[in-house]
């Protein structure tokens, strides 16, 4: 990793995240939908026809068309509709879905499904991200992604039923051809993808993701820089958003994930991000994954 570049595409390859569907279908007449209040992220993706998005913060709906997908990073409060105004789509029902149909002239289909991201490294590079993101069929800058709807729609239109583990897998993808383009275009994004790109900082980046194993300390950290320990916190933690020890944990869990994933016991690990005590290792993995290191290893065994 010489430069921000493939530092950037090291943090993208780490995102770790589950796509799960639950819904495939069309919806006819006047309709509205909505997963707000679930506290998941969502995607919706437009393989037939069109709708409105209605979202707060904007008065006017914006239309999305077959091609369009939406993804929403955080629980907000907005709706799916077939209405173009926002107070009539609050009125209109909530239908269930009917089948999809190919042929079809009239109605909206949609693959409608969750995300779901890994705590730690992962949580932290999306919360950098905007709360919503909408990818264009018209995007001229993204042909590969309009490759993967091409899939995505080839695949709804399946007889005598679509693939859900098809459909999960290519809105996952989808979805990393839009974070991409999102990183390449959007040069006021914070996190991680911030620290990667300043001059002074990514080299650190750099350090932390290469040697977890060395004890890091705010001094340390900072003489990696060249700027003070107070120049230092207050520069980290103002790209990034996080402190700097903040950012250190969530590297090592996730290279502690990746060791324990391969087999490596938990002795062998501890050392190798870094802690003295396996004790402390432990109490450490367990806040931040949810679950004890052994037990995260026996979850990995037979996959």
């Amino acid at each position: 990793m010489n430069s921000s570049s493939p530092l950037i595409d090291w943090l993208l390859e780490s995102l770790e995240l589950d796509a799960s569907l639950f819904h495939v279908g069309r919806y006819c007449g006047g309709w509205h939908s909505s997963t707000q209040g679930l506290a998941r992220a969502s995607f919706h993706v437009v393989v037939q026809g069109h709708c409105w998005l209605h979202i707060e913060g904007h008065e006017q709906g914006i239309r999305l068309d077959t091609g369009d997908a939406l993804f929403l990073l955080q629980d907000l409060n907005y709706r799916l509709s077939s209405a173009p105004e926002s107070a009539l789509a609050g009125q209109l029902p909530r239908q269930t879905m009917q089948a999809l149909e190919p042929l079809a002239e009239d109605g909206t289909g949609l693959v409608c499904g969750f995300f779901h991201f890994q705590p730690g490294l992962s949580a932290l590079i999306i919360e950098a991200m905007p709360g919503w993101l909408i990818l264009r069929a018209c995007d001229t800058g993204a042909s590969a992604a309009r490759s993967v709807f091409e899939l995505i729609l080839q695949e709804c239109q399946r007889t005598p039923a679509p693939s859900d583990a098809l459909l999960e897998r290519l809105s996952h993808l989808l979805f990393l051809y839009v974070l991409r383009q999102q990183v390449g275009n959007n040069p006021n994004l914070g996190g991680l993808v911030a620290l990667a790109r300043q001059p002074a900082l990514s080299g650190l980046l750099q350090q932390l993701i290469e040697h977890p194993e060395q004890p890091w300390t705010l001094e340390s950290m900072a003489a990696c820089t060249g700027l003070s320990r107070s120049a230092f916190f207050k520069r980290f933690s103002e790209h990034a958003g996080q402190s700097p020890g903040h950012v250190l944990l969530a590297l090592r869990m996730r290279h502690a994930c990746q060791l324990l994933q391969t087999g490596h016991t938990v002795e062998h690990v501890c050392a190798a991000v870094g802690y003295q005590s396996i004790a402390a290792f432990t109490r450490a993995f367990n806040k931040a994954i949810g679950v004890q290191p052994g037990a995260y290893r026996k979850q990995h065994e037979h996959r």
